[in-house]
């Protein structure tokens, strides 16, 4: 809950900060609105699970231009990773999924003109489904929501001002009551800036 808070409370800082800032907005680009989304391979080895699926994300936020290589922001956005099947010898384990919102901060960071990297992480607010084998050999379901975190990086290429594609690995940790799923994603993103 403190953690979530503290997400609320520097999205809310930068948002009033925005005024301040929108001269630099400009810099390079980076600057300013964006609405982006990936799609990609979401996987998952863990917890008696081991699986590939199509996962895919969406993010809205804005980012301030520090200079003309760096801009930094806050996004808030959806992730759905997908099913994932219980690995062979697992014994009846239904499938498990991982969704939720994300809230935190960004930055895109110019190599050239044209190339950046990409950075990301925050709070993760996860639905998740899934079994596990406790220690006596019981199966135990769990269904229910969790507040733990993401993290990723990205290299891609600026088309335009406005437009660019990227490549992108995002680690979610997703765990509950013994079930510890923690899916990652390799995507292909897209991103226009306003």
């Amino acid at each position: 809950m403190k953690n979530t808070l503290f997400a609320i409370a520097l999205a809310s800082a930068g948002l009033l900060a925005g005024p301040t800032l929108s001269h630099a907005a400009d810099a390079n680009g980076a600057g300013g609105f964006f609405i982006n989304g990936a799609v990609g391979e979401s996987s998952l080895d863990h917890a008696g699970y081991d699986d590939n699926d199509t996962g895919y994300l969406g993010n809205i936020g804005y980012r301030w231009a520090f200079s003309p290589n760096v801009a930094l922001g806050v996004e808030g956005g959806y992730t759905d990773l997908g099913k994932f099947s219980p690995r062979s010898g697992s014994g009846d384990l239904e499938k498990a999924s991982a969704k939720g919102w994300t809230l935190g901060v960004n930055g895109h960071f110019n190599l050239t003109p044209e190339w950046y990297l990409s950075g990301r992480t925050g709070i993760f607010h996860s639905d998740l489904k899934g079994q596990y084998v406790d220690a006596s050999d019981s199966i135990v379901t769990v269904d229910g929501n969790a507040n733990k975190f993401y993290a990723g990086a990205g290299v891609g290429y600026d088309f335009s001002n406005n437009f660019s594609l990227g490549l992108n690995y995002d680690y979610y940790k997703a765990n509950k009551e013994g079930l510890n799923l923690d899916p990652s994603l390799v995507s292909v993103s897209a991103e226009f800036r306003f």
